[in-house]
């Protein structure tokens, strides 16, 4: 996907030109939040009101089978392309592009429901295809979120809205960073939880979470809980302010399908936060203090298309090794360890817990040389896991 040559120049110094293969690719991520359309142009061409679900289709069907046929890269930049890769603004002008196209894609969807004449399932349908940017955006303000710039940080802010999901803004940075595959943290999965048991407790346990550290941030500062400085309450009042605005104009008719959206939104988010660190543990120091977070605590995929479509994501070991790295940098870790396939493969399997466990159990079993009690174990599951797992189980040696 890159080509480098490498010269000697002046007093013997080594200099790299590398070229960047995916340059132009990432230009597809923009593809997501033009969804809606899609699904209208293909319903416009076909007279298939069923085509209004192009989104979950696209998702679950669709990429699933592009990743495997385009299959992998691992291919990393070389260390003298990084502080290049990351000046370079057309990269941050391909996440930029994707806030206008995504709400542009919501109020098309708020004409739809009240002006297209759908039946309740084509607009159930269209309502998880707009989930499906919105929960896709989430990502997209991940990547701004982690910046140092105000401007970036604000546009993140921004992308959250769709999903009311603005108190990700707070947890992910000052929580989920910290606590990363620990017991303590909401967003981590665990080895013996399914993606059902899961979800439940990271939407409620990330609010708490969420409104804990803003609490201690603005009690140090002597603000009251309740202010409009409180990032959590601005994010919903945008949410809010978003949400009376498009009822405004469109009508009460929108409001099911807003929240319907929004639900399905947050919960793509949190289902790709099962997958990312699914039964891995950081083990505790002879101090009492959680080892350093590394690679190997995150799963890992370099599958190419969902890595363009979701700006690397996918490359998470690296994101939480240097979590101001912007996505066109990250790299790959041959120490850390690999999902069998892209986001959209194992999100589909996640859902489905038989299948989940009968295909990552076993690879993390092995991550961790057959010791499943340095796994990050489900304590419901506990006792089920050793009996199968354990030194005493046979599920190993199958």
């Amino acid at each position: 996907m890159a080509t480098s040559t490498v010269s000697e120049g002046p007093a013997g110094l080594t200099q790299v030109s590398w070229r960047d293969g995916k340059r132009y690719l990432w230009l597809l991520g923009l593809v997501v939040p033009l969804l809606p359309l899609i699904a209208w142009g293909l319903v416009e061409a076909t007279g298939s009101g069923l085509l209004w679900w192009y989104g979950p289709i696209f998702i679950f069907a669709i990429l699933p089978v592009i990743d495997t046929l385009i299959g992998k890269d691992a291919e990393n930049p070389p260390d003298s392309a990084i502080a290049w890769l990351e000046q370079d603004r057309y990269y941050r002008w391909c996440t930029y592009l994707f806030l206008p196209l995504q709400y542009g894609s919501l109020v098309f969807a708020c004409w739809q429901w009240t002006r297209g004449g759908l039946g309740i399932v084509e607009s159930l349908g269209l309502a998880l295809t707009v989930g499906a940017v919105a929960g896709i955006a989430i990502n997209t303000a991940h990547e701004l979120g982690h910046k140092r710039k105000q401007a970036e940080r604000r546009l993140s802010k921004i992308a959250l809205a769709q999903t009311g999901y603005g108190h990700f803004y707070i947890e992910h940075h000052r929580g989920h960073h910290v606590r990363v595959a620990t017991h303590e943290e909401p967003a981590s999965s665990r080895l013996g939880e399914s993606f059902w048991e899961f979800l439940p407790r990271t939407v409620v346990g990330s609010v708490r979470s969420a409104w804990h550290l803003e609490r201690v941030r603005l009690a140090r500062s002597g603000a009251r809980t309740w202010t409009l400085r409180n990032d959590i309450l601005s994010a919903w009042a945008m949410t809010l302010a978003l949400f009376v605005v498009l009822i405004a104009v469109f009508g009460f008719g929108v409001l099911p399908w807003l929240l319907v959206q929004a639900v399905f939104g947050f919960s793509l988010l949190e289902v790709v936060n099962y997958l990312e660190h699914y039964g891995l543990a950081r083990q505790k120091q002879a101090d009492g203090r959680y080892e350093r977070c590394r690679p190997e605590h995150s799963w890992n995929s370099n599958n190419i298309s969902s890595n363009v479509l979701l700006f690397h994501l996918q490359r998470h070991s690296d994101h939480h090794a240097n979590p101001v790295r912007r996505y066109q940098a990250l790299r790959h870790h041959d120490e850390a360890p690999e999902l069998p396939s892209g986001y959209a493969t194992m999100i589909a399997l996640a859902y489905v817990t038989p299948l989940w466990r009968r295909v990552m159990d076993p690879r993390l079993l092995a991550h961790y040389d057959g010791d499943v009690t340095r796994a990050n174990i489900h304590p419901r599951a506990r006792r089920r896991v050793l009996a199968r797992y354990g030194p005493d189980g046979d599920a190993i040696a199958r």
